[in-house]
């Protein structure tokens, strides 16, 4: 379980700061509330839950105050009021306190994400001193194992060194993989995968490193390999613990002499990428078995990142799910939601799939009972491991949570149709507006790599933000 952070609840309203608390004490956080931010704060917070009513001046002034602290927290604006300070939190671009907005009242799920919102701008914060922050917001989670990832992740990826990631099969190896990539100063160039395992013995060495025209029979025209596929990016090597013994050797030559040449071919070739393996076997015992090369482990080993089985990060489990149902909801499918009885329920099963068993879990749910909440019952019974005096108190505490909120026009967390309904064309506008605020976040402001992050010319991305008051975002580099 993670750590949970101290959070400031600020809020001149003392009906709904007395709400807050409760739904924190329950929660299980550590808190404590002011109507105003007090002249001496220990401890420092971590989050800060900032209702947004309050006289614009002063929720200015009470961000400038917060920006002096060391380290600086990060704001969430809880809103009770969302037109009262727009574009408030913006004002001082060099802060860039807030990381995200919360409604009132809000749900256990829309804590838990914007929770997740600003601990992966904490961190962002915590590394603005050794280069731009990055926060692998593909890596979904709050447990310390992850943010240790993350953290991995960042001291690595603005290099060329050989990653070695580890763990067991389904806690998303390939997305460290991919993420790095996507983060490099390689991620003009393309990322090509190769699972080892899955290709024969006998034609793994083409499909490394290509072949010319009658190499062998069935070479009936020249074939580039992934090495030349992946020239200028990254080259995956996934289950590289399944290589067979004769191709590590030439694979280790390759990567001592960063060249190589086509099966049947006698033409040298330079081997411009950047090489990242991934295993769920255990190394060492293979080299004292004899069946991996010491010499190539200690090649391909330059810098490990280990990443940690669901089972010990059942805290993320929320989270997680709440990624598979956007997802899902991208797919123009139907999510689903957990009692508090199920989500427990899941939190003590074992997770030998690990994430990906996880995924096809939910998915299941999404077929048999879209846009419904899975009870205890509703389960497999693999995943049943609560008796029914834990499943009736559970349900009793979830129903006491989940006190109703009223009707409006904002979208539940699978993106339904709220009852009353909405105005689409507002909410589509505060939807691209949110995601261009957290493009230029995850950039550092730098406007070029947020165009690059979503998809747009450069030229449409300022007009966009000229629409939306977003040009103090931009950062000095840009």
């Amino acid at each position: 379980m993670s750590k949970p952070s101290h959070i400031l609840i600020l809020d001149h309203d003392a009906a709904r700061r007395a709400t807050t608390v409760a739904i924190l004490d329950f929660l299980g956080e550590r808190h404590h509330a002011c109507a105003t931010l007090p002249e001496s704060l220990l401890p420092l917070p971590d989050v800060v839950l900032l209702a947004d009513d309050a006289v614009e001046s002063m929720l200015a002034t009470t961000l400038d105050a917060l920006a002096e602290l060391r380290p600086r927290p990060a704001v969430v604006l809880t809103a009770v009021a969302p037109d009262a300070c727009a574009g408030a939190g913006n004002r001082n671009p060099e802060h860039a306190l807030v990381s995200s907005v919360l409604p009132w009242p809000f749900t256990h799920g829309e804590y838990l994400e914007a929770l997740h919102r600003a601990r992966l701008r904490r961190e962002a914060e915590q590394q603005r001193g050794e280069g731009e922050p990055r926060v692998f917001r593909e890596l979904v989670g709050l447990s310390p194992g992850l943010r240790a990832v993350r953290h991995m992740m960042g001291r690595v990826v603005d290099t060329d060194a050989t990653v070695l990631v580890l763990g067991e099969s389904g806690t998303g190896k390939e997305v460290v993989a991919r993420s790095l990539h996507a983060e490099s100063p390689r991620r003009a160039g393309p990322f090509v995968p190769i699972n080892c395992g899955a290709i024969p013995a006998e034609l793994l060495e083409s499909e490394l490193f290509g072949h010319e025209k009658g190499a062998f029979t069935g070479a009936i025209t020249s074939r580039a390999g992934r090495f030349e596929l992946a020239r200028g990016g990254t080259l995956f090597l996934d289950e590289i613990g399944d290589m067979p013994l004769a191709m590590q050797v030439k694979l280790l030559r390759v990567l001592q002499e960063r060249n190589f040449e086509r099966v049947g071919g006698s033409h040298s070739i330079e081997a411009d990428v950047r090489i990242v393996c991934a295993t769920h076997k255990n190394l060492d015992d293979m080299i004292a078995a004899g069946t991996f090369r010491e010499d190539l482990y200690y090649r391909i080993n330059v810098f490990p990142i280990e990443m940690p089985p669901l089972r010990e990060r059942v805290a993320d489990l929320p989270l997680l799910i709440g990624e598979i149902n956007r997802r899902l909801a991208r797919e123009q499918r139907e999510g689903v939601r957990f009692s508090p009885a199920a989500m427990a329920s899941l939190e003590r099963h074992p997770w030998a799939g690990n994430v990906r068993e996880l995924a096809n879990l939910v998915e299941r749910m999404a077929i048999m009972h879209p846009a419904a909440v899975i009870g205890p019952r509703d389960l497999p019974p693999k995943f049943r491991h609560l008796d029914e005096a834990e499943e009736l108190a559970l349900e009793r505490a979830g129903a006491v949570e989940a006190s109703p909120s009223p009707a409006g026009a904002r979208v539940e967390p699978l993106g339904l149709l709220p009852i009353n309904g909405l105005d689409l064309k507002e909410f589509i506008q505060d939807l691209e507006k949110g995601l261009i605020e957290q493009a230029l976040d995850d950039c550092a402001g730098v406007v070029a790599r947020a165009a690059e992050r979503l998809r747009l010319r450069r030229t449409t991305l300022v007009e966009k933000m000229r629409k939306y008051d977003l040009l103090n975002r931009a950062g000095p580099e840009t």
